[in-house]
């Protein structure tokens, strides 16, 4: 669930509420197994998928929330009777929330199990691609040695570090990397450590092919042939789209990342919406 622990807070402050989750999925779904939502009497955070499913379970928690219930257990068809063309079969459990202490666990739970990706280089494409992948379940991180770069964006941690390569040896297995240094010289250097280490989803670096071709000669001739480039992304976000703003790229590469993630198994399930369709 994309959002910040006091907006979580705030609103389990505001008064009683129900946990909606999604407990089992047969056939198609607009999300998997363990998608939730909070619903109180004028609000909700969260999401199950959206569309007509969505609206149902509101008004079931609202209707719980008027009569004082405690407990749901509701079936739904995802078929033409609600407006809906999944296909499938969903059951969602509502219950009463009595802890919201329960609540922020979970939340933290889902958080601490997001993989990192750690962009080294704050410049506009840095920035641009923090900014974006903030909306997505991975934990960014951006790392820099020049304080006035870092900026303040929500959902992203900002590191200030001398030395930004010693970022990757405590970083967590199967986290995805991105080089956009504002030093040809230090890209290669973080990336060539990123690749010695060997355990990263994802490690990509800003260039074009001569760059790629230029890193690969390096490469061989700083580690002596031990280290190739065949697991290097470059350059990144594809070939299909030539726009350069910034942007666009932090668009291009977020999708990368993310699809390379997922691929690896690294996503967790219950924060991934799977079918945009689904949740119109």
């Amino acid at each position: 669930m994309g959002l910040a622990k006091h907006q979580l807070q705030s609103f389990l402050k505001a008064g009683p509420a129900v946990d909606v989750q999604i407990t089992q999925v047969k056939g198609s779904s607009p999300r998997d197994v363990g998608a939730w939502m909070l619903v109180n009497a004028h609000e909700m955070i969260g999401t199950i998928g959206g569309g007509q499913l969505e609206f149902m379970m509101i008004d079931e928690a609202r209707k719980m929330l008027r009569l004082g219930h405690h407990q749901l257990t509701c079936t739904v068809p995802l078929g033409p009777e609600i407006g809906q063309c999944c296909g499938g079969q969903v059951e969602i459990a509502l219950s009463l929330i009595a802890n919201s202490q329960d609540i922020l666990a979970r939340h933290f739970a889902e958080q601490n199990a997001k993989p990192d990706v750690l962009i080294f280089g704050a410049g506009h494409v840095g920035k641009a691609l923090a900014q974006t992948l903030a909306l997505l379940p991975v934990n960014p991180v951006l790392i820099d040695q020049r304080a006035h770069e870092l900026p303040n964006i929500s959902g992203v941690e900002n590191r200030l570090s001398p030395l930004p390569e010693a970022e990757l040896r405590t970083a967590k297995p199967g986290s995805a990397v991105v080089v956009l240094t504002h030093d040809h010289a230090l890209d290669f250097l973080i990336a060539g450590e990123a690749l010695v280490l060997s355990k990263f989803s994802y490690v990509g670096i800003i260039g074009s092919k001569t760059k790629r071709g230029v890193f690969s000669n390096w490469l061989k001739q700083t580690y002596d042939g031990g280290v190739d480039a065949k697991n290097l992304v470059c350059p990144i976000g594809g070939h299909r789209v030539q726009d350069k703003r910034p942007e666009i790229i932090a668009a291009l590469v977020a999708a990368e990342i993310i699809a390379t993630l997922d691929q690896a198994g690294q996503l967790a399930k219950n924060t991934l919406v799977r079918g945009e369709e689904h949740a119109r």
